[in-house]
């Protein structure tokens, strides 16, 4: 099967990324590999949790959110990835090759896929990230088919701004597959739709 979306890292960005593509009725798959930045974070400022949250608790339902909206989810590393014929190929150190009509790429500080992929980078704008991908204002890379959202795509390391990139991202990538603007008529509400 080839996905219509892929997306490598499932942390904030990507789970989001998820959420909205699988809630937007395309086939999306997530590979993570479990080592993010928020797996090690303790979440005090992330709106909707005035208690605050360790980072594993947030990931694991972030993750449990994509997967009921419908997207598959793989526990593994991806390794490679190129762009051929207009499909995307990721191939993972588990063995799995996944093909999809797009990819994007959430996987916070790790740059090396990306420039493996030889996908534009440039410097980070925060004190300690180094390396960012270099994306557009839509979320897309140097390389086509191959979008980008969250730190790794220069955004704040924060998991409600990376989240809410990933969304971005992820409309992006929806509202380019249909043509069309995507708007999630059942987040609206009564009067507005």
């Amino acid at each position: 099967m080839t996905y219509e979306l892929a997306i490598v890292g499932g942390g904030p960005a990507g789970a989001s990324a998820a959420l909205f593509a699988a809630r937007a009725g395309l086939r999306t798959v997530v590979v993570d590999n479990g080592s993010g930045l928020t797996q090690r974070a303790l979440v005090l400022n992330h709106f909707g949790l005035p208690d605050g949250i360790e980072g594993p608790a947030l990931n694991e339902s972030g993750r449990r959110h994509a997967v009921a909206a419908g997207a598959d989810w793989v526990d593994d590393e991806v390794t490679s990835l190129s762009v051929d014929d207009g499909t995307v190929t990721l191939l993972t150190a588990g063995g799995l090759t996944l093909q999809a009509d797009d990819v994007l790429l959430a996987q916070g500080v790790n740059t090396a896929l990306a420039a493996s992929a030889g996908i534009a980078t440039e410097d980070g704008r925060e004190p300690w990230i180094k390396t960012v991908v270099t994306v557009d204002a839509e979320g897309r890379t140097s390389v086509p088919r191959v979008w980008a959202a969250g730190t790794l795509a220069g955004t704040s390391v924060h998991t409600i701004i990376t989240a809410g990139d990933g969304a971005r991202v992820a409309i992006n990538v929806i509202s380019g597959l249909r043509g069309k603007r995507h708007v999630d008529h059942d987040s609206l509400p009564a009067s507005a739709g």
